[in-house]
């Protein structure tokens, strides 16, 4: 649109025009076919032929063997989970249809941290009687634990694992995952900010607690290599530290290290404290339970597609780090529960934390190590498979805002 500016310019260069009498004829503009306008400054005529050359390229030998190797359709047998040469931007046909049904599945879950009232939870965290010492100490080490932990995971995902794993449906499921852990990693801080934590104490726990710190620690000692971005699949040796940090994220730290935390915060909502903290770990919960499941399936199918790295070697060395990830689980437990809490003891975590390394045992392929181990908290089973329309709409919810407007009362 011109503006009164334009305005004046334009009538001033009609002006300028000559006046061509009717009777007179009009000459040809005489102008070089290839000249530049001399309106366009010379550096951009420059790059505007730069751009021409570049593209008639894809019509030499050369261009076409850049073009060569997404030539003819992809096949499904032409895909597989690590080094597949395959188009990895070709979502279909799926191979994995388990994957893309995890991906539906994690998008039907959807949820924000907002969402959840946390009125109950910032009256009693203020009272001088609402929680015991040891009750507060519960809550606080595992806002900071997990509010660094999911963020450990996404790097992970996005830094290493997307990049490594070749096949499309299961990289939609790692780009929901990714987003997810930033849910969780939001939903950690939504806790602390709303309860008026020391964001300083909470968020530096993972360095200066050191039962916190040990698990952080164990986790980023398996994705150090992988994350450097010139570290590439395809020898027996990094396939094989690819497949120890799969093992390590999804059934060590998402598969074990959640679970002593999990049982402790979910066990106060089922005593009506910290209700609203609980509804977040409710949900997060839910979604780590599919990261989970999603990440043994991967693993069981490169198991299936390389048998090789499945040697008695890999074996040994996957078992060991599971036994790992659950003692350092139990110290957890014992430095968070130093006295009986909740209806629960260090020793009752410590059969819980053993039943549940048999299941990761078993899930990718291996004997169980500790013979007799029960659950001894069966509601947590009940949780996992809450449906989020459970509280969403029976609470009243007038504290917040989602979609920058709405508001409920």
């Amino acid at each position: 649109m011109l503006n009164w500016d334009d305005y004046n310019e334009s009538e001033k260069a009609q002006k300028a025009q000559p006046i061509i009498k009717e009777d007179e004829p009009v000459k040809a503009q005489e102008r070089p076919e290839e000249s530049i306008p001399e309106h366009v400054p010379a550096a951009a005529g420059e790059r505007a032929k730069q751009a021409k050359e570049a593209i008639e390229v894809l019509d030499t030998k050369e261009g076409e063997e850049e073009l060569d190797g997404m030539s003819g359709r992809v096949q499904v047998d032409d895909k597989a989970m690590i080094n597949c040469r395959a188009d990895l931007n070709q979502l279909v046909p799926f191979k994995y249809d388990w994957a893309w049904q995890k991906y539906l599945d994690g998008s039907a879950n959807h949820w924000m941290p907002q969402e959840v009232n946390m009125t109950a939870d910032i009256a009693l965290w203020k009272s001088n009687e609402g929680l015991t010492e040891d009750e507060r100490t519960i809550v606080m080490r595992n806002l900071g634990f997990f509010s660094t932990a999911d963020s450990l995971v996404a790097n992970n995902l996005v830094l290493a694992i997307y990049r490594l794993i070749t096949n499309p449906e299961c990289r939609q499921y790692i780009l929901r995952q990714s987003f997810e852990e930033a849910i969780h990693t939001h939903a950690y801080q939504y806790c602390i900010e709303s309860l008026g934590m020391d964001e300083g104490e909470i968020f530096n726990m993972y360095r200066e607690i050191p039962s916190v710190a040990k698990k952080a620690s164990w986790g980023l000692k398996y994705t150090k290599e992988i994350s450097d971005p010139g570290f590439v699949t395809g020898t027996d040796e990094t396939d094989k530290l690819l497949l120890k940090n799969l093992i390590a994220f999804y059934c060590v730290l998402e598969g074990i290290f959640f679970y002593c935390g999990f049982t402790q915060i979910l066990s106060m909502g089922r005593r009506n404290k910290m209700t609203g903290t609980a509804e977040q770990f409710q949900y997060i919960l839910r979604d780590e339970s599919m990261h989970l499941n999603f990440g043994i399936d991967m693993i069981n199918q490169i198991k299936i597609e390389n048998p090789h790295l499945w040697d008695e070697q890999m074996r040994q060395e996957a078992a060991q780090m599971i036994l790992e990830g659950t003692e350092l689980e139990i110290q957890y437990a014992r430095d968070t529960m130093p006295r009986g809490i909740l209806g629960m003891n260090a020793g009752m975590m410590e059969e819980y934390l053993q039943f549940i390394a048999n299941r990761r045992l078993v899930q990718i392929g291996l004997e169980e190590e500790f013979e007799g181990a029960t659950n001894p908290f069966p509601w947590m089973s009940e949780i996992m498979d809450l449906r989020k329309e459970k509280n969403f709409f029976e609470t009243r919810v007038i504290e917040y805002q989602t979609g920058g407007a709405l508001s409920w009362d």
